[in-house]
């Protein structure tokens, strides 16, 4: 696991830290910890329904949080639980580019054990930094 949640930082929310060696890594592991938030088990999500995205942003940071939206959007618009597969990115014109493949499936409460039901990504503390061995996200979650 690349995150763990910090039970110190938010009282009425749920924050955890990511990380990982590259951009890829590290919105992946975001995106499990978005979703582990949710459910308990992340291996019980089967990569029966697929969507792509592509999100577009002048900030790194805020094409991450865009992305985590993106997870909350598709659990709350049409129940399903998706998990990255596959995650690209371009710089180009001071712009960031990410395409992204997500797979999962709908929510099962018979398979899913659900913990908490997450509404929305908050810019409180919200924060992507390069460090010496890759890359660090600090998230809030409102729930």
């Amino acid at each position: 696991m690349h995150y763990e949640f910090l039970e110190d930082v938010a009282t009425a929310d749920t924050a955890f830290c990511a990380w990982g060696e590259d951009l890829q890594k590290l919105f992946k592991a975001a995106g499990n910890a978005t979703i582990n938030t949710m459910i308990e088990n992340l291996d019980s999500i089967e990569p029966k329904e697929t969507r792509n995205i592509s999100l577009d942003d002048d900030e790194l940071d805020l094409l991450l949080f865009n992305f985590l939206q993106e997870l909350i959007y598709y659990k709350d618009s049409e129940q399903l639980l998706l998990r990255t597969q596959q995650i690209n990115f371009e710089e180009k014109d001071g712009k960031y580019h990410l395409t992204a493949v997500l797979q999962g499936e709908k929510l099962d409460p018979q398979r899913h054990q659900q913990l908490v039901d997450v509404k929305a990504v908050t810019l409180h503390q919200f924060q992507v930094e390069k460090i010496n061995d890759g890359w660090k996200a600090m998230v809030i979650l409102d729930i």
